[in-house]
């Protein structure tokens, strides 16, 4: 839960919007998904151990749903188990820092579009779910109330 607290505030600093924990088309869960400003899509897979990422064998899928993939992990954890074709996120729990950008490659426009929807739906029932349960969320920048 560190890697991914620092992880959130960094992407969140850079002025990206992220969502925790979505299920993608595949029955996959990606770790964070994050929408740039500019409209792309990040997934970031976080790696607590060496071992965590030598079991895992599912991330490739997440470069199919991604216009960036980076993995992210703690000091405790070796980066060089880490692909170079990927990015490469260091946290410490209260921030975080890209350390190898991950290289760009661009979803198709049908999964793109689908995609699109999917962080919609869920961060509009994440929203609901937190109004709901009496927590005050206040409003985007620019947004209207």
């Amino acid at each position: 839960m560190l890697v991914r607290r620092g992880v959130q505030r960094l992407l969140m600093d850079m002025g990206a919007h992220v969502l925790p924990e979505l299920s993608l088309a595949t029955g996959r869960r990606a770790d964070l998904v994050a929408l740039t400003r500019h409209g792309d899509i990040w997934i970031i897979e976080i790696k607590s151990s060496i071992e965590d990422f030598r079991v895992d064998r599912k991330w490739p899928d997440y470069r199919l749903h991604s216009d960036r993939f980076f993995f992210a992990t703690h000091p405790g954890v070796p980066a060089e188990i880490f692909p170079e074709e990927c990015g490469f996120i260091l946290s410490d729990g209260y921030g975080a820092e890209i350390l190898r950008d991950a290289p760009e490659h661009r979803m198709a426009a049908a999964t793109r579009k689908a995609l699109m929807l999917r962080i919609a739906r869920a961060g509009a029932s994440r929203l609901l779910a937190a109004e709901l349960a009496g927590v005050s969320v206040p409003a985007l920048e620019g947004e209207s109330e």
